[in-house]
C-alpha cells in the first residue's frame, strides 16, 4: 500500500488505535482454525491410531508432511505475497487451509490424509508469513512486540480448544472423524475472519499511512551475506527451541495416556496447560520486551527451562502438570523475545529475507523430529528415548542462546536495550 496522508483519528478511523485493534483481532482470528486443526491430530492420536490401524510413526508423518513443503514455500509464498499483496494471498492461503482440513477429515486412507495435511501445511505456514507482514505493516513503531504477543494468544486459543474439546467431541459422537470435521468447520470460520481483515484494510487504503517494507518473508539471497553472527544464532535457537515444543505436543496426549494411564480427554487437557500458560503470558511478556528489553536474557532462561521439563516427563513418573506449566512459561519467554529481536539485528530492507530464512530452517526441525520421535516410540515401546531427544534440543538451544548474548554484547548489546529499539542500519 502506498503512503497516504493520515486523517484525524475517530473511533472508527483507519488512523485510530481502535482500528488497529480491529485489524489485530481479525488477523489473529483468521489463524485460530489453523491452530485448532493442526493440533487435532495430536489431540486425537490414540483414537486415530486405533481407527486407521496405524502407529506412532504415521502420526509423526502427518506432522512431517505438514512441514516438508514449507522448506520451499517461504521462497514461493514470499514471492507471491510481494507480487499480489497480503490481502489477496491471505485469502488464497486460507482457502488451501480449508481444502486441506476437509480432505483430512474425509480421507478414507492414510495417504489421502497425508495429502490433506500437505495441502493444509502449504496454506497454514504461508498464512502465518502473511500475518507477520500484516502486523509489521500496521504496528511497526507502535507496540509491535505486544501485537505479536496478543496475536499469539488468540491463535493459541485454537490449540487450547483442540486439546480440550477434540477428544470429548470424538467420545460424545463416538467418532474421531466428527472431531476432524469440527476442525474443518473452524477453518471455514477463520476464512470468514480473513474476509473481515480484507474489508478493513481495503477501507483504510488511501486514508492512513502504513509502514512501507517487505510484503512478506521473501528470501533475497544477496541480503543473506550481510547477516552477522547474532542472526545465525537466533536462527539456530529458533529451530532447536520449536523442535522441542511443537513435535512434543504432537505426541504429548499419547504420552500421558501411555505412561500415566490418563484418558484421551484428560491427556489432551494436560497438554493444554502448556498452551494456556503461553496464552496468558505471551502478551504480558511482549509488553515487557517493549519496555525493558533483555531479549537475550529471556531467550537464555526460556531455553534452559526446556531441559528439566522434558527430563522430568521422560525419566520420572512425577505428576506432569508441573513440567507442563513450566514448559508453557518457556513457550512464552522465547517467542516474545525472539521474533521482535530479528528487526533489531538486520537492516530494515532485509527483514523479510531474515524472517523467511528463519522460517525455512525452522521447518527442517518441524519436519524431521515428529517422524524421528514417532519411530523411536514404535521401536522402543516407550517415549523415554524421544523425551531425551527433546531434552537434548533444549541443551543445544541453551548453548545457542548463551552464544547469542555474547555475540550481541560484542555488537553493542542492542537486544538487551530497553524501549522500542530502532532497527539495525546499513
Amino acid at each position: 500500500m502506498n503512503e497516504q496522508t493520515e486523517l484525524a483519528p475517530g473511533w472508527f478511523s483507519p488512523a485510530s488505535g481502535v482500528y488497529r485493534f480491529l485489524i489485530l483481532l481479525s488477523v489473529s482470528l483468521m489463524l485460530v482454525g489453523n491452530y485448532f486443526a493442526y493440533d487435532s491430530i495430536g489431540a486425537l492420536a490414540p483414537l486415530i491410531m486405533d481407527g486407521m490401524e496405524i502407529g506412532r510413526e504415521e502420526i509423526g508423518m502427518m506432522y512431517s508432511f505438514y512441514s516438508w513443503p514449507n522448506l520451499v514455500m517461504v521462497l514461493i509464498g514470499g514471492f507471491f505475497i510481494d507480487r499480489f499483496g497480503t490481502r489477496v494471498m491471505s485469502l488464497v492461503f486460507s482457502v488451501l487451509i480449508v481444502l486441506g482440513a476437509v480432505l483430512v477429515a474425509g480421507a478414507p486412507t492414510f495417504w489421502l490424509m497425508i495429502a490433506g495435511r500437505t495441502i493444509f501445511g502449504i496454506g497454514a505456514e504461508s498464512l502465518i508469513v502473511c500475518q507477520s507482514a500484516i502486523l509489521a505493516k500496521w504496528f511497526k513503531g507502535k507496540e509491535l512486540a505486544f501485537a505479536f504477543g496478543l496475536a499469539l494468544t488468540f491463535m493459541r486459543l485454537g490449540t487450547l480448544f483442540s486439546f480440550n474439546t477434540e477428544a470429548w467431541i470424538a467420545e460424545t459422537y463416538n467418532s474421531w472423524r466428527m472431531a476432524l470435521w469440527v476442525a474443518a468447520g473452524l477453518c471455514v470460520l477463520s476464512l470468514v475472519c480473513n474476509v473481515v481483515y480484507v474489508f478493513l484494510e481495503r477501507r483504510a487504503q488511501g486514508r492512513t499511512q502504513l509502514s512501507v517494507g517487505p510484503a512478506g518473508d521473501k528470501i533475497v539471497l544477496s541480503d543473506v551475506k550481510r547477516f552477522g553472527p547474532s542472526f545465525w544464532l537466533i536462527t539456530a535457537l529458533c529451530v532447536t527451541f520449536y523442535s522441542a515444543v511443537f513435535p512434543f505436543t504432537a505426541f504429548s496426549t499419547d504420552l500421558f495416556v501411555d505412561k500415566w494411564g490418563y484418558s484421551v480427554v484428560t491427556g489432551g487437557r494436560i497438554t493444554s496447560i502448556l498452551i494456556f500458560a503461553s496464552m496468558i503470558l505471551s502478551p504480558i511478556l511482549g509488553g515487557v520486551v517493549d519496555k525493558v528489553g533483555r531479549r537475550g536474557t529471556m531467550m537464555i532462561f526460556g531455553a534452559l527451562l526446556l531441559i528439566p521439563c522434558h527430563l522430568m516427563m521422560g525419566l520420572t513418573t512425577f505428576n506432569p502438570i508441573v513440567p507442563m506449566a513450566l514448559l508453557g512459561f518457556a513457550f512464552s519467554l522465547v517467542p516474545a523475545a525472539l521474533w521482535p529481536a530479528v528487526p533489531l539485528i538486520v537492516e530494515e530492507k532485509s527483514v523479510g529475507t531474515a524472517f523467511g530464512l528463519i522460517t525455512m530452517v525452522q521447518n527442517f526441525g518441524l519436519a524431521a523430529f515428529p517422524w524421528i520421535v514417532g519411530s523411536l516410540r514404535d521401536a522402543t515401546q516407550t517415549y523415554t528415548a524421544g523425551m531425551m531427544v527433546f531434552a537434548s534440543l533444549g541443551v543445544a538451544g541453551l548453548i545457542f542462546a548463551l552464544l547469542l548474548k555474547r555475540a550481541d554484547a560484542k555488537a553493542g548489546g542492542r537486544l538487551e536495550r530497553a524501549g522500542l529499539a530502532e532497527p539495525a542500519q546499513a
